[in-house]
């Protein structure tokens, strides 16, 4: 049985990226079976000695060219960038604001460095960061999702890459266009794939995300269904596409986004549909 699926996108030949699947490999046990990956946050109480373990084998079963540099992930906007492979604890190395020179008129997002370090205990010392950037071969970005978007980006020329984690909250205050303002790429220059997240025919929500979203853009409204008095059905992939567009990407340049984790079980994990819920791991590295 497989334990991933590749990017469904046109990446560069030296770009890697694919998320893990629920099973496969692991030995977490329910409801957490088996490859969980989450951190103490995102594991909603499986064993940290397991966990560990299905992160250990995932370097190795993948033949990754270093472990990943795992995030404190916190539905923020904030996005760090990483110059060096992860050592324990990571070090994220000091950078600029990407998207040009930097200051506030050009880049109102924030590129930590470093960024703050999650507490003590299991995760501790993770960067609190929703999105991480790189353009150091070797270098390996990981993003945690069970329902949120995970979207990968890439630089056409294949020198720089970039993985973000948008659930509704961080999707509506701006984490995509924060990834790619923290990009030294062009957003023209960028290609991006999204990875399995929860679908438009099963993701329903309130007025505070319809709001959120319609707010910033009255036409986002198009991408909501109404189901019954104050809900909708959410298209997460396709509000992630507007907001990218907006950003400066090309349209044809964004893949995926249709495969829901809510109406698959067998092979991916889900928050909203279990409640307790292991985590899969979107991957990306420059070989």
């Amino acid at each position: 049985m497989s334990a991933r699926i590749d990017a469904a996108a046109p990446f560069p030949a030296n770009v890697r990226a694919f998320t893990t699947l629920r099973h496969g490999a692991g030995a977490s046990q329910a409801p957490f079976d088996t490859f969980n990956l989450g951190n103490f946050r995102a594991a909603d109480g499986d064993d940290a000695d397991v966990v560990a373990r299905n992160r250990a084998e995932l370097v190795e079963r993948f033949g990754l060219p270093s472990a990943p540099h795992w995030l404190h992930q916190v539905h923020g906007i904030d996005v760090v960038r990483f110059d060096a492979p992860a050592l324990p604890p990571p070090q994220p190395s000091p950078v600029n604001g990407g998207g040009g020179e930097s200051g506030q008129d050009e880049n109102p997002w924030r590129v930590m460095h470093p960024p703050p370090l999650a507490g003590e205990g299991w995760g501790g010392g993770e960067p609190v960061a929703d999105a991480a950037v790189t353009s150091v071969p070797g270098v390996v970005l990981a993003i945690l999702t069970a329902d949120c978007l995970p979207v990968v980006f890439a630089s056409k020329c294949g020198d720089e890459i970039a993985a973000a984690h948008a659930g509704w909250p961080g999707l509506s205050k701006g984490m995509l266009e924060a990834t790619l303002a923290a990009m030294r790429t062009s957003a023209s220059d960028v290609l991006a794939w999204i990875g399995p997240a929860a679908g438009p025919s099963r993701y329903e929500v309130g007025r505070e995300v319809f709001d959120a979203f319609v707010a910033h853009d009255a036409g986002a409204a198009t991408c909501f269904v109404p189901t019954r008095e104050g809900h909708w059905l959410a298209d997460l992939p396709a509000l992630a596409r507007r907001r990218l567009v907006a950003a400066g990407m090309s349209a044809g340049d964004i893949r995926g986004g249709d495969l829901c984790t809510l109406s698959d079980p067998a092979r991916f994990f889900s928050h909203r549909r279990d409640g307790r819920s292991g985590r899969m791991a979107t991957i990306a590295w420059l070989a």
